[in-house]
């Protein structure tokens, strides 16, 4: 923590990061995830957005409802500051010092030319840790280009293994490469955190979404590099990883069979009714199931096929057999590990109130926070606020100590909102 000035936000922070103060720069999905982990872990971050431009992000969302944002801003204050004026950037500057974590996702250079890059924030505050998330890093040939998650999964190599063979690679109905970057942008705050630990000093942590992408790959690059071999898009199994595949229920179900270990196998030919295939040459290990996948998959889908999902699952469960549904979100907000979990949590809007514009009575409910800390538990405090600006002068009141007449002269400048 930042014991010069960092103050907890309210009696009632908890988590792992509570007394961790976090000012979040940039808009929509992997740099401001990467605050929405911070947050989740008791951290108070306060996400600065232009007046004139507050994250495009409040306006996504399915049916009319703009319900993206109120998950993925919870556990943050909302301040609106113009950066590009003079009297914005002291004023950043001014909370940095306060601050333990800068979370920027601009366009590499763009705090350079602002006047507030790790060069300027360092020189005031030098236990400041600046977390970078941006398409392809700060440095390489690529760096001032535009980087969005589709682009990164594809320049990546992630996309190509996507699909079914000698189809076009489709993307998951997911900005994927934006929550990958952000969770490894996350992952690199808290080492740079215990990294201050022992040096005292802040750092430049430079999560990009390209690497993220490139990150999750397995062992795609040295097979390539010592085999030759170009991993390719399998459809719904992995190649040579046998049995673990979808299989068609009778009443039409998807039920995921993954039985690809040498005990698994013997459990699931035992739930078959043909145990003697659990030990028979041609099925026996791994590399002899991978020559035999095809002929696997017709044999277990021809047996999963004659009962329901409901009684699949129960044989698969009674011989320890790893299986589960293809759920939709609706079958995963009543599934009763989920529930038992904690894992949905209401989400509180904090800047309305019975009689504004967008009221609604009833919580949104979003996903919970993992993993699960058993003493320093993190928590949703408080969903995304619809308004911008919601808590601007809470904070500066707060953190810096403005009075109500600089607060007046500020806003009637247009420096904040």
């Amino acid at each position: 923590m930042n014991t010069e000035a960092s103050v907890a936000q309210d009696d009632q922070a908890t988590g792992a990061l509570a007394g961790i103060r976090v000012l979040e720069l940039g808009t929509l999905i992997a740099g401001p995830y990467c605050g929405r982990l911070l947050g989740d872990m008791g951290a108070d971050v306060i996400k600065i957005e232009a007046p004139d431009r507050p994250d495009p992000l409040r306006d996504w969302g399915q049916g009319g409802q703009k319900l993206f944002w109120r998950v993925h801003a919870r556990n943050k204050r909302c301040v609106s500051l113009d950066l590009r004026t003079d009297a914005g950037r002291e004023i950043l500057l001014e909370l940095a010092r306060t601050a333990d974590i800068v979370v920027e996702s601009f366009r590499p250079g763009t705090l350079e030319r602002w006047g507030i890059g790790y060069d300027v924030l360092s020189e005031i505050n030098p236990r400041l840790i600046l977390v970078r998330v941006s398409g392809y890093g700060q440095t390489g040939p690529y760096s001032a280009r535009p980087g969005y998650a589709s682009v990164a999964e594809g320049i990546s190599g992630l996309r190509h293994l996507n699909g079914f063979p000698g189809e076009a690679p489709p993307r998951i109905a997911l900005s994927l490469g934006d929550s990958l970057g952000g969770m490894f942008a996350f992952q690199g705050a808290l080492a740079a955190l215990y990294a201050r630990e022992r040096t005292g000093r802040g750092q430049v942590v430079d999560a990009a979404l390209s690497e993220a992408s490139l990150a999750i790959q397995e062992s795609t690059v040295p097979d390539y590099q010592k085999a030759g071999h170009v991993r390719q898009a399998s459809g719904t199994r992995l190649d040579r990883v046998a049995p673990s595949n979808i299989y068609k229920s009778k009443d039409g179900l998807w039920v995921i069979i993954a039985a690809n270990q040498d005990t698994l196998w013997m459990r699931l030919a035992a739930a078959m009714g043909r145990p003697e295939l659990g030990t028979d040459p041609r099925y026996a290990d791994h590399n002899a199931r991978g020559d035999r996948q095809d002929e696997l998959d017709e044999m277990i889908a021809e047996w999963a096929g004659q009962y329901t999902a409901d009684d699949l699952v129960a044989i698969l469960n009674e011989h320890q057999v790893v299986n589960g549904p293809v759920n939709t979100v609706a079958e995963v907000m009543v599934d009763p590990q989920f529930n038992a979990r904690g894992m949905f949590v209401d989400h509180d809007d904090p800047s309305l109130r019975p009689g504004d514009d967008g009221y609604d009575p009833e919580p949104v409910t979003g996903v919970g926070v993992i993993p699960k800390l058993s003493d320093t538990a993190g928590g949703v405090r408080f969903g995304g606020a619809s308004r911008p600006g919601t808590h601007t002068d809470e904070v500066l009141e707060e953190v810096l100590g403005y009075d109500t007449e600089t607060l007046v002269r500020l806003r009637d400048a247009g420096t904040i909102a």
